[in-house]
């Protein structure tokens, strides 16, 4: 009796985000970008490739070692134990299909004066498409916009819908500014 086994096809990396891109684009050349949980750091590649000094911190070591060459990487628990950041800010926070509600006010305080968080997660209704399907990790209407102000960020752009590449999905995204003064607004390429 012979055994045959099966090679598992090749993994293909997802292509970043339209809506992350579009933000980072209109970054300053060199401008600090941390992609925040970001497995396999599609958005940390994507912003290396557009000038940007790009940092990925995930919990999975292994998907961080295949990055690549001048991206910054950091593997740490971002749910549990110490804050791996201190005082440490940049200039864009990206995070996508990712949320742990107890440090957002954390992760929303990486965000330097004048910088962007761009968020862009699963929401309430995407139980229909697939996973999650947990409503622990589903948005709730409205919810990252509030999440933003509440942590003193501007929102400069929101959306809630379906998405349908890669694949169907509702979601919430937001790209928020933190003022850099009282009259701060951020110029928009």
């Amino acid at each position: 009796m012979s055994t045959l086994t099966a090679t598992p096809p090749a993994f293909t990396p997802l292509p970043p985000s339209s809506w992350v891109r579009r933000w980072l684009e209109t970054l300053p050349e060199g401008a600090s970008v941390l992609d925040f949980a970001a497995g396999s750091g599609r958005h940390a590649r994507e912003a290396h490739r557009l000038g940007l000094r790009a940092t990925a911190i995930d919990r999975d070591a292994g998907a961080l070692a295949g990055i690549g060459e001048g991206i910054a990487t950091r593997a740490a628990d971002l749910e549990g134990g110490e804050w791996p950041f201190g005082r440490e800010r940049f200039d864009a926070v990206v995070v996508t299909n990712y949320l742990f509600r107890p440090r957002f006010a954390l992760l929303a305080a990486l965000v330097a004066p004048g910088g962007l968080l761009v968020y862009e997660t699963f929401a309430r209704g995407n139980e229909r498409y697939g996973k999650p399907s947990n409503p622990a990790f589903l948005l709730a209407p409205g919810e990252l916009l509030e999440r933003c102000r509440s942590a003193g960020l501007r929102v400069l752009a929101y959306e809630h819908g379906l998405l349908e590449r890669p694949r169907p999905a509702v979601v919430q995204r937001v790209c928020a500014v933190r003022a850099a003064g009282p009259e701060a607004l951020r110029p928009l390429g």
